[in-house]
């Protein structure tokens, strides 16, 4: 059995028991954009509750880059997009995790903001670990990937499934934002010193994309809606907001084992 979706209601009704008590910023490893040279970070995360759950967000490029990353660019055509300046097996989600004291098998929920090769590449790596994504995105046959190529097959896990906003605890809320994807996913929460925080993901990958067009979404339109949407969200909420891809805002964020309370 692949998986257990065809058995599941669309999202069945689990509730976070504590609320946001820390963030981490998880380094999974530095890319280079030939289009413009931008030099962007590829960041997970890490949240833990008031009554100890951890919940990872996104899961980096898959261990293969690790083992050989020349081999699994050639192998995926990454070249034709751009070039992995640093990515070893400490950006990989084991040894990320490792710095903040935390391993695999402490984790509660893994959330998968959309499924392209920086976010998914190990979500395999978390047996018996829900899995939250979009309705939408766990719908096709396999996760995206990159350009066509999708060598991934879904997990055997229970995958907790959004097709809205929805409360996922006190000060916790997974955004529905398609556009980029067609099941894209952020996440609002507030911290009780730092204050509300919007991850983004990449919904808006750098400050300047909604003015650009957002051209690299599966749907322009919808991507600048959902942007927008959400930074009138975060403006109300008083929020900083962490952007996908920021490559000023990547080099300033502090980073595991480093945490924003």
């Amino acid at each position: 059995e692949k998986s257990k979706i065809n058995a599941m209601p669309m999202f069945p009704p689990r509730k976070l028991t504590g609320y946001p008590v820390s963030l981490a910023v998880l380094d999974f490893g530095l890319f280079t954009v030939h289009a413009n040279g931008r030099i962007i970070g590829i960041p997970g995360f890490l949240i833990e509750t008031s009554t100890g759950e951890k919940i990872l967000i996104d899961t980096g490029f898959p261990e293969k880059y690790a083992k050989d990353v020349k081999a699994a660019s050639l192998e995926d055509n990454l070249g034709e997009f751009g070039e992995i300046l640093e990515l070893t097996y400490e950006n990989q989600p084991a040894a990320q995790l490792a710095k903040l004291g935390v391993n695999k098998d402490d984790l509660d929920f893994v959330i998968i903001s959309h499924t392209h090769i920086d976010h998914v590449g190990n979500i395999d790596g978390f047996p018996g670990v829900p899995i939250i994504m979009g309705k939408e995105e766990r719908e096709l046959e396999r996760p995206i990937y990159w350009r066509g190529k999708k060598p991934l097959e879904w997990p055997a896990a229970e995958y907790l499934l959004i097709d809205s906003d929805y409360e996922f605890g006190t000060n916790f809320k997974i955004l529905h934002v398609p556009g980029h994807t067609p099941g894209e996913l952020s996440i609002l929460l507030t911290l009780p010193e730092t204050g509300s925080i919007l991850l983004t993901s990449d919904a808006i990958s750098r400050e300047s994309e909604i003015s650009e067009g957002c051209l690299d979404a599966t749907d322009p339109a919808q991507a600048i809606a959902s942007a927008n949407r959400i930074l009138d969200l975060a403006k109300s909420k008083n929020a900083y907001v962490i952007y996908g891809h920021g490559p000023e805002q990547w080099k300033e964020l502090r980073k595991a084992p480093e945490i924003y309370n």
